[in-house]
């Protein structure tokens, strides 16, 4: 109030200045007027208006006046409210107001004062500004920001705990006293929390217990000091209890009883606990212990946060041959719980359990995990160690050993049926150190038949050195020496190496394997030796090359000695030493006697099989010179028509056909049945004609067919030309066909005379058709 009357005052002063003030008239300094002009001023007091004023509109507001007294003039109002809201009486200056105001839109009005002449509507008196205040009502109820608001608190928390702060908001003028003064109440839910003049709310009831109810609403109601209520001043809060840790865990039920077998896997899982634990899952720390030492070494108890329940895992292997019930006391507990929420749970967090071990039937069981065995090279047949597994069922039964194919090397080693492992040949340290075996152990029943049951071992056999490989030069060298080398010249340092594992204090010894040579070699004792020049220059013409014998010693038990050749090509060379031509020596291959056998038994191998195919070649040729035998003739005779490939066909003929005509009578001998004159013999060859003498061809025709009705109606005699089956060889045979029914010598191109190569049986033919008879014969 103080403030805006005293705003109100410095307005006035200024309005009355400027009032005094005539912008038409020139300041003269240090002028004396005689006359002076009156001073004109406005006239007004602080104008007011109450907001939503309970009146009848229009309605006085104040009133403006001038001192300038004329009867000409006129009073009017300018601004952005002028003619709207208020409007002045231009005679008498009665300002008026067309509208109920609301000072929470618009708390002051700046209007403009004008007094000016009717006629002309020159200004009277210069313009003067002045504000309508609106002067507030108590006609606005606290609002709070949100209906609706969320807010918790940790349960079990001691009465007076801050839960939250509202706050109402009230639009009314808050210099007025008491327009802007809240006040709070709770209206639903007050039982448990309370709210001060501030809208703090805070809890009135000590231990809030989340598990019994988690979740409280109340209806907080603002209200100004003077009383006024609307649905806009109240608000909902939502107040949530925040769960601590304050409950223990308790078992389901007082017992479990879990049956597992006893194979089961170290670390699976024999069964679950289950707990109650009203608390939220982040709050539910169970741990479970067992109570009876003895057993803490074979199982354990692991605990699921997700379900809140413990799982029973071994440990360590079960064995029901040992132990078949495990019983013992368990305990659930929450290590992070407070010991003020602790209290009496009359052992509801303990409980017993029993685990039945289940027999089952076992392999076999390797008393160690892998075998590592020593043996010495070049052993015979030797023992080189024992394996051993046992049936872990009280049935005891024999185990049976034998070494898997898939083993490393496994065929040079063999195990016997007590697990003894020995080596079926001698092993050489320089080609394999290391044998990796896996044997395998199985069950037998009563009878000795494998049960199924197995389990297998690694076993690592280690070959251990021994002394029997003799030093040779640690590397290929090509020694070279001028011809006229000086006496002590070094030509080179050698040095050896041994096959077998040398030892850090090995000593090689070197000696010349002869003296008759102009080299000397001195052992430096440190397992090398230099080469030198004996006596002096060397004759090129004489030997090109010389050949060192060097034997090589070492000290092992027993010490073996080699001899290595040394190769020293002389050379020739410069007024400095250095070479200037050598020839190449030629390397002396050396083949080892194992090399030898292999290339011999090679060539023996080639020779059998070349001599081989030369005798199937020459048997071949005398089958064919001297004809095929009764049981190799390969014409089907009751079969098929056509033979097919003629001789080249080796896949159609039937031999048993042959033999089943033989089986009919009493089987001869086959010479007695090559002793029988063919019955082609007896046909006489056609007697030669005179010349000019012409025979018909009628006699030899006849003869023909007479000739084939004796051989068809022999039955003693193997049909070597049936007339029945086929008339075609085929065209893979030279002869086309060895039938008669289709031959026509008069037309045939063909000379017959091979005939007389394939035998005895063939002798008729020949005759006939080999010689060609009818040019023979006069016709």
């Amino acid at each position: 109030m103080l403030a805006s009357t005293l705003g109100i005052y410095l307005g006035m002063l200024v309005a009355a200045a400027m009032a005094r003030y005539d912008p038409t008239q020139p300041d003269i300094p240090n002028l004396q007027c005689t006359h002076r002009r009156q001073k004109r001023d406005w006239i007004w007091n602080q104008m007011y208006v109450d907001e939503e004023k309970n009146a009848s509109l229009p309605y006085y507001v104040g009133k403006i006046k001038s001192s300038v007294n004329r009867k000409n003039a006129k009073y009017v109002l300018q601004g952005e409210a002028a003619d709207s809201i208020f409007k002045v009486n231009p005679d008498t200056g009665d300002v008026y107001a067309f509208a109920r105001l609301d000072r929470e839109k618009v708390s002051s009005y700046p209007l403009v004062a004008l007094i000016v002449d009717k006629d002309s509507g020159v200004h009277l008196e210069s313009p003067s500004t002045f504000t309508i205040k609106v002067h507030d009502i108590n006609d606005n109820w606290p609002v709070f920001t949100h209906r609706l608001f969320n807010a918790s608190v940790l349960e079990m928390s001691p009465g007076g705990t801050s839960v939250m702060r509202l706050t109402a908001v009230d639009a009314d003028d808050p210099t007025v006293a008491e327009h802007t003064t809240v006040m709070y109440q709770i209206l639903k839910g007050g039982e448990n929390f309370a709210i001060d003049n501030s809208g703090l709310i805070t809890t009135t009831k000590q231990n809030l217990d989340r598990e019994v109810q988690a979740r409280y609403e109340i209806v907080v109601e603002a209200q100004d000091a003077e009383g006024l209520r609307g649905e806009s001043g109240t608000a909902t809060v939502l107040i949530t209890l925040q769960d601590i840790n304050d409950n223990f865990p308790i078992f389901t039920q007082p017992t479990y009883t879990f049956s597992v077998p006893e194979n089961i896997r170290v670390g699976s899982s024999v069964g679950s606990l289950f707990v109650e634990d009203p608390d939220e899952p982040q709050n539910r720390m169970t741990k479970f212990e067992i109570l009876r030492g003895e057993y803490r070494d074979t199982f354990t108890i692991e605990t699921d946060p997700t379900r809140n329940e413990g799982i029973i895992k071994p440990i360590k292997p079960l064995d029901y041959e040992l132990i078949q019930k495990y019983s013992f006391l368990i305990e659930a507990t929450d290590p992070t719980i407070n010991l003020r929420y602790l209290s009496n749970l009359s052992g509801k967090n303990k409980a017993h359990v029993t685990i039945n071990i289940l027999d089952v039937d076992e392999p076999p069981v390797f008393q160690k995990l892998f075998y590592h065995f020593l043996l010495k090279e070049n052993q015979k047949k030797h023992l080189i160690g024992s394996v051993l597994a046992k049936d872990p069922d009280k049935a005891g039964r024999k185990i049976r050993y034998s070494i898997r194919p898939t083993s490393d090397k496994g065929q040079f080693f063999r195990v016997t049926k007590q697990g003894d492992i020995h080596n079926e040949k001698e092993l050489d340290r320089e080609i394999y150190p290391w044998y990796n075996l896996t044997v395998e152990a199985n069950e037998l029943d009563s009878n000795g038949n494998p049960t199924g049951k197995e389990s297998i071992v690694q076993v690592h056999i280690e070959v251990l050195d021994e002394n029997d490989n003799a030093p040779e030069f640690a590397q290929p060298y090509d020694p070279k020496v001028c011809e006229n080398a000086a006496q002590g010249k070094l030509v080179v340092q050698i040095s050896a190496t041994d096959k077998d594992i040398t030892p850090q204090n090995v000593k090689f010894k070197f000696a010349l394997g002869t003296d008759e040579s102009n080299f000397t070699l001195i052992d430096n004792h440190d397992n090398t030796a230099n080469i030198t020049v004996k006596y002096g220059p060397f004759d090129r013409e004489h030997a090109k090359f010389h050949y060192l014998p060097v034997l090589i010693s070492d000290n092992g038990s027993p010490s073996l000695t080699s001899t290595n050749t040394l190769t020293v090509a002389v050379c020739k060379c410069n007024q400095q030493g250095k070479f200037t031509f050598c020839e190449e020596a030629v390397a002396q291959a050396g083949v080892s006697i194992q090399a030898l056998v292999a290339i011999f038994l090679c060539i023996l191998t080639i020779a059998v099989i070349t001599l081989l195919i030369f005798l199937r070649r020459r048997l071949r040729k005398q089958a064919h010179a001297h004809g095929k035998c009764v049981t190799e003739i390969h014409e089907q005779l009751v079969t098929y028509d056509e033979e097919g490939g003629g001789e080249m066909d080796t896949t159609s003929y039937d031999v048993s056909v042959l033999n089943s005509v033989r089986s009919g009578t009493a089987k001869a001998p086959l010479s007695m049945l090559d002793a029988r004159p063919p019955i082609y013999a007896k046909a006489q060859k056609p007697p030669r004609l005179a010349p000019g003498v012409h025979g018909g061809p009628g006699e030899m025709a006849t003869m023909i067919e007479v000739k084939k009705d004796e051989a068809d109606h022999d039955s003693g005699v193997p049909p070597y030309d049936t007339l029945h089956i086929y008339d075609y060889e085929g065209s893979e045979s030279i002869a086309e066909s060895l039938s008669s029914l289709g031959t026509d010598s008069t037309n045939s191109d063909i000379d017959y005379d091979f005939l007389n190569d394939w035998g005895p049986r063939f002798k008729m033919l020949a005759e006939l058709y080999g010689s060609n008879p009818w040019e023979e014969l006069a016709y």
